[in-house]
């Protein structure tokens, strides 16, 4: 049995506020909720006042402040931390990749996935607008790792529409998915537990849907809702809004009873496969 938390934010696009809120954050997720797998929302570090500001501030792999930060939270604390996203260098001069980086308990990179579907969608309630593609260029690869705590499989905030990605990830093994996310307030208070309990049901798999909750200074507001969700689709622990930490135990053994009574994925009849 381990211990995970989800942290909860609101961030700006003052970046060393934010990194000390995620520090004082995964602090407490490490420290007073016991948790070994610690996983930051989306955009963590920096939600800007325009999208550029990412572009601004992105890191080559393996070098700059940001990553930094991330490999010495997870050092300081003993703790594996996926970080969220940043923003990491592109192919293209003036995008980037939004990058989630797995590092382990020693603060040593260990994985990467870039996210691969981009939100460029128009909002009708609100008239929101946004169109992730002008800054951000898409990842190719799935991701799944070996950690303590199960095959880890990682995707971010708008790939959780897209459940094909999931069951190539199920392919590969995931018994446990991170999923940092910044769902808006509109399509999360529409649709956000419906899928994040959705892909733990289909895929008989813990979820940990760390996000993005509350108002930015950018005008734009998110829904938050963080949530650990276990394989029969049960909610272990929420936070409807506001910052904070989300705790539960992942259990093994559980796991396997869930998928050893109840084999749904081994009833599969088609298949699908990603690069």
């Amino acid at each position: 049995m381990s211990r995970v938390a989800a942290i909860q934010m609101a961030s700006g696009p003052n970046v060393s506020a934010n990194l000390i809120e995620a520090g004082r954050l995964i602090g407490i997720a490490a420290e007073q909720h016991g948790a070994k797998l610690v996983v930051l929302p989306e955009n963590f570090a920096i939600i800007g006042m325009s999208e550029v500001d990412k572009v601004k501030m992105r890191e080559s792999e393996g070098e700059g402040p940001l990553q930094d930060f991330l490999a010495h939270q997870a050092a300081r604390y003993g703790v594996w931390l996926v970080g969220g996203t940043l923003p990491l260098v592109a192919e293209h001069d003036k995008k980037v990749r939004a990058a989630c980086l797995l590092y382990n308990d020693r603060g040593q990179e260990v994985a990467r996935y870039d996210k691969m579907h981009l939100f460029d969608v128009h909002i009708h309630e609100s008239g929101e607008n946004y169109k992730e593609s002008l800054t951000i260029e898409p990842g190719d690869h799935t991701v799944v790792v070996d950690t303590p705590f199960g095959r880890l499989g990682l995707a971010v905030c708008y790939d959780l529409r897209f459940p094909e990605l999931f069951r190539a990830l199920l392919d590969q093994g995931m018994e446990v998915l991170a999923v940092p996310s910044a769902f808006t307030a509109i399509t999360g208070a529409a649709h956000w537990e419906t899928l994040v309990r959705a892909r733990a049901l289909e895929n008989l798999c813990y979820v940990i849907a760390s996000a993005q909750g509350g108002y930015h200074a950018n005008g734009r507001e998110t829904h938050g809702d963080s949530m650990i969700v276990d394989p029969w689709g049960v909610v272990l622990d929420r936070l409807p809004r506001g910052s904070g930490v989300v705790s539960a135990d992942i259990e093994r053994k559980r796991l396997e009873g869930i998928r050893r009574n109840f084999p749904a994925t081994r009833h599969r009849r088609l298949h699908c496969s990603l690069p």
